[in-house]
């Protein structure tokens, strides 16, 4: 595949993928998800390769779900329709990076919205910039259900999860890391390097024994109903996509929905 939506490269033993529609905000359109996808079974089957690195090129990690191009591509689905395309597409990137057999590490800065967060946050661990912020305002701006993958509370707790989607406010990369969401915060200019290094301290243990510790530790998760849970959610996020306040909200316009979602983010 040809990408026009993200950037790949192989640095080392670190490969490197980046979603690279910075004039967008990075937005996940449906072409660039089908690029990502590609370029993860790419890495993949890249025995070179050791940890992948999920980042973004300009000035934001990802404003989420690029809205115009879904409402132009799927606005006339029906609910069925919609299960089986999202959770083939949404829920299954996400599940597809979070079960990708190798480490990786989402390096963020700017903004990580929405589906942006789902993303980040289906990676191992998460290196922030000082300038990295996190909000899911999905509930004010438009109704439904938070995301496809409720990542959430797995990464920040109960509480703060309640309290970030409830309120559709945002937090910061300091706050990420205080409350076990963010690993490393660093300065914006040095987020690159501080994550290759990163990266590259990684990918010096033995590969076999690293894909085995990782396949344990994500059981441990699923033992205390990770990927139940997740897939619980997402069968909510899509009834909640047929309430007559969300077909409101999507008939008032979804511009409008796109503007209320960066207003929320921006107070």
């Amino acid at each position: 595949m040809t990408y026009e939506m993200i950037s790949y490269e192989v640095v080392g033993q670190v490969a490197r993928l980046y979603h690279n529609r910075p004039d967008k905000g990075n937005a996940q359109s449906t072409q660039l998800l089908a690029e990502m996808d590609d370029a993860l079974m790419v890495a993949k089957n890249d025995d070179n390769v050791r940890v992948l690195i999920l980042g973004a090129n300009g000035k934001h990690f990802s404003a989420g779900h690029d809205l115009v191009d879904g409402y132009a591509l799927r606005g006339k689905f029906t609910p069925e329709e919609h299960w089986v395309w999202e959770q083939e597409h949404f829920y299954g990137n996400a599940m597809r990076i979070r079960d990708f057999p190798k480490p990786t590490i989402a390096q963020v800065q700017g903004a990580c919205i929405a589906a942006g967060f789902m993303v980040a946050n289906s990676c191992d661990l998460l290196v922030a910039a000082d300038d990295a912020h996190f909000s899911d305002p999905v509930l004010h701006s438009m109704g439904a259900a938070s995301v496809e993958a409720l990542v959430h509370p797995w990464v920040l707790g109960l509480r703060k999860a309640k309290e970030l989607l409830f309120t559709g406010g945002r937090i910061s990369a300091q706050e990420g890391k205080e409350w076990g969401m963010v690993n490393h915060v660093v300065p914006r200019a040095e987020l690159e390097a501080f994550t290759l290094q990163l990266a590259n301290r990684i990918a010096e243990a033995p590969p076999y024994g690293t894909k085995m510790i990782k396949r344990s530790l994500n059981r441990v998760a699923d033992i205390q109903g990770y990927t139940s849970s997740l897939s619980a959610h997402f069968d909510t996020h899509i009834v909640s996509q047929s309430s007559r306040e969300f077909l409101d909200i999507i008939e008032a316009g979804v511009q409008k929905s796109v503007q209320h979602a960066k207003s929320k983010v921006a107070s």
